[in-house]
C-alpha cells in the first residue's frame, strides 16, 4: 500500500460550511475497517483493482477524518471490528481514538456506538460513515443540532441505506442485521423507531461511494472542488489519468 497511507494528518482547513454552535457534549463515531487489501470496496472491483480500491478507501478514511475534525469542539472516534485496530491505528492520526466493536456487522457495530459512548450527561452521538469524505460539514453540525431536540437522526441515501445515524441514549433492538446493507435498510430502521415511539429528524438525502456510478458521480464532483476530499482528489485524479493513458495505448494497438 502506498506511503501516504501512514503519514499523519495534517490540520484540515474548513470546507467552506459555516459552522456553528460548538458543543462538548458531542461525539462523532467513525465506522470503519483496515484498509486492507481485498476486504474494502468489493463492489467496486469493476473498475478497480484489489489494491487500488484499498488505497482509495485508505484516503476515503482519512479525509473523513479531516472532516470530522473540521467541526469545532466534538470528540471524534473510529469504531472497528476487533481484528482490525491494530493495522488502523497504523493508517490514521495516533490523537483519534479507536474502539473495537463487540460482536460481528454493521449491527452489532452501531449498537457498540451507542452502548459505549452515549451517558446519562446528555452526550449526543453520531455513527457516520467512511464512504462519504465529501459530504458537506454543514450536514454533521446540524445533525447534531437536531439532537437536541430529537430522539433519532438519520441521514438517508439514495440507495435506501443510510450515511449517519445519531442518539443521546443506546437503545437495544433498534439496529438489526436483517436488511442491513440493502435498500431497505432505511425504512426497517424507521420502522422499528416508530416501534420505539422515538421521534425521528432527517438530514438531506446524500449519496456513499458502493459501486462504479458512485465513484464517477464523487470524481466529477472533486474535479471541480477538491478541498472537499483532497486526498481522495488526488488519488482520483491520478487514477483518471492513467486510466487515460491505458486507453490511448489500447487505441494504438
Amino acid at each position: 500500500m502506498k506511503n501516504f497511507m501512514r503519514q499523519p494528518l495534517r490540520k484540515p482547513q474548513a470546507n467552506g460550511d459555516t459552522l456553528s454552535m460548538p458543543s462538548m457534549n458531542r461525539t462523532l463515531v467513525i465506522m470503519a475497517k483496515a484498509p486492507r487489501v481485498g476486504s474494502v470496496k468489493t463492489r467496486l472491483a469493476v473498475n478497480l483493482s484489489t489494491q487500488q480500491a484499498a488505497e482509495l478507501y485508505g484516503c476515503f478514511l482519512n479525509d473523513t477524518i479531516a472532516l470530522a475534525q473540521s467541526l469545532h469542539q466534538i470528540e471524534i472516534a473510529i469504531m472497528c471490528p476487533a481484528s482490525d485496530v491494530e493495522e488502523l491505528s497504523r493508517a490514521v492520526a495516533e490523537e483519534v481514538r479507536i474502539v473495537p466493536q463487540t460482536g460481528q456487522g454493521l449491527a452489532a457495530g452501531l449498537d457498540s456506538v451507542f452502548a459505549n459512548f452515549t451517558s446519562p450527561a446528555h452526550q449526543l452521538v453520531i455513527a457516520f460513515n467512511s464512504d462519504s469524505p465529501h459530504l458537506p460539514a454543514s450536514v454533521l453540525q446540524g445533525a447534531f443540532n437536531s439532537l437536541e431536540t430529537y430522539d433519532l437522526v438519520v441521514g438517508p441515501t439514495h440507495d435506501g441505506g443510510y450515511y449517519l445515524v445519531g442518539a443521546k441514549a443506546s437503545r437495544p433492538g433498534l439496529f438489526a442485521s436483517d436488511g442491513m446493507g440493502t435498500a431497505s435498510a432505511f425504512e426497517r430502521l424507521l420502522k422499528r423507531a416508530r416501534t420505539m415511539k422515538l421521534s425521528v429528524r432527517l438530514t438531506d438525502p446524500f449519496y456513499d461511494v458502493d459501486i462504479a456510478e458512485d465513484l464517477g458521480k464523487l470524481a466529477d464532483e472533486l474535479r471541480l472542488a477538491p478541498a472537499r476530499a483532497p486526498q481522495t482528489a488526488a488519488w482520483l485524479k491520478g487514477w483518471r489519468r492513467g486510466a487515460a493513458r491505458l486507453r490511448a495505448t489500447a487505441g494504438d494497438q
